[in-house]
């Protein structure tokens, strides 16, 4: 029951613009039906263009080099530091660690999908990469959003309670993390039970994840009639994709998303209700540093390619038209860029991760930096000269 109305929701929303830009009897747009005398699919004028336009040749594969770029050297970085720099593990250097994984599992298969892009949509790796390429994309940002709940609990959780040994408890985070990983695996198994790829005929190319391929020929159906003529069985061939999207939209998106919006309401009350100190106040900072960041990242990345997934395969179950393929396309290419993001989280989570980041690009070995601490916690510092002074008199500056 509730998923039908979470369905009916997101048509209601999105029903205005479906039938004020509609036209009738075209744009059925992801959807492609086989040619029995050649096995290939055809699409309608409007998917064709969509694949042969800049957007996809010229703009995606842009943005997959931004994510790869960016994405490999910070998050390599963020599991180097909390492998090797890291002493003192805690819950969520636990979470920031696997969620670094999750998104450089990613960023390493992004070179296939720039390719990809720039060969003018043709995929050339086969239908078993393209079915990977799939899974950890969509288990990279699904994981994304688990890790980001756990933290996001965490964080209140220590700031609420914090005497309470929950909050060192590594072995409950142990066991979190590697039950969300099973979880991710479990779930993407209907992702690996579908054909990803379509071979267009006019455009000669082969597209992965971009088509749906309807098993039904173009002969037995005329592309240009009307959506509601074929709705049955264009679903018969999507109810896979259909019932996974829907099920991980609510369960997996939906629900961690209202934990993380009650847990940083109870965080700002909780540190609001706090004595007012410097202490209290620097706290209160970086918890609404952290929620912007997580904000920005759910608004750019999350939110819109989940309503997106949810609205198209909704359409698809009731028959409706679909003229949304670039816009569609583009906010799953803007749901990698989390990749990118997520590591502002973990540096503004822990303060031990900003400073372990600056001491690994100073090249300065953890040896060194313990002896640096030493020293400086065994001189006073002096506001006059803005230094350091040793019981001898003797000065040092205090920056490195």
């Amino acid at each position: 029951m509730a998923l039908t109305r979470l369905q009916g929701l997101l048509l209601l929303i999105l029903y205005w613009i479906n039938t004020s830009n509609a036209i009738p009897g075209k744009g059925r747009g992801f959807i492609g039906y086989k040619d029995p005398d050649s096995d290939k699919v055809v699409v309608d004028k409007a998917t064709a263009d969509a694949l042969k336009s800049s957007l996809t040749t010229v703009f995606l594969p842009v943005i997959y080099i931004i994510v790869f770029v960016l994405g490999l050297p910070t998050n390599a970085m963020a599991i180097w530091v909390f492998l090797f720099r890291t002493k003192k593990k805690h819950p969520a250097s636990i979470y920031m660690a696997n969620l670094a994984l999750s998104d450089l599992l990613f960023v390493i298969w992004t070179p296939l999908k720039i390719a990809y892009h720039f060969n003018g949509n043709n995929w050339i790796y086969g239908e078993g990469l393209c079915k990977v390429l799939v899974s950890f994309f969509y288990g990279n940002m699904y994981c994304s959003v688990l890790f980001i709940t756990c933290l996001s609990v965490q964080r209140y959780w220590v700031v609420a309670h914090p005497l309470s040994q929950q909050r060192k408890n590594n072995k409950v985070a142990v066991i979190i993390s590697v039950s969300i990983w099973a979880f991710i695996w479990l779930t993407a198994t209907p992702l690996y039970l579908y054909n990803h790829t379509a071979t267009i005929k006019d455009l000669n190319i082969i597209t992965c994840h971009d088509v749906n391929a309807v098993n039904q020929t173009v002969k037995e159906k005329n592309l240009l009639a009307p959506a509601q003529d074929v709705h049955e069985d264009v679903f018969t061939d999507v109810q896979l994709l259909y019932y996974y999207f829907i099920l991980t939209a609510v369960f997996v998106f939906l629900v961690p998303c209202i934990v993380i919006v009650v847990a940083y309401i109870l965080l700002l009350r909780t540190l609001g209700n706090s004595m007012v100190d410097s202490t209290a106040a620097k706290n209160r900072q970086k918890a609404i540093v952290l929620i912007v960041t997580v904000l920005v990242t759910f608004l750019v990345c999350f939110i819109p390619s989940n309503i997106m997934l949810v609205v198209h395969y909704s359409l698809l179950r009731y028959g409706r038209h679909n003229n949304y393929y670039a816009f569609y396309i583009t906010t799953l290419c803007l749901a990698s860029l989390n990749s990118c993001l997520d590591p502002f989280i973990y540096y503004f989570v822990s303060e031990d991760f900003r400073n372990h980041v600056k001491n690994t690009l100073l090249c300065r070995s953890s040896r060194t930096v313990e002896r640096m601490r030493v020293s400086f916690s065994s001189m006073k510092y002096s506001k006059k000269s803005k230094s350091y002074m040793s019981d001898t008199g003797n000065t040092e500056s205090s920056t490195c």
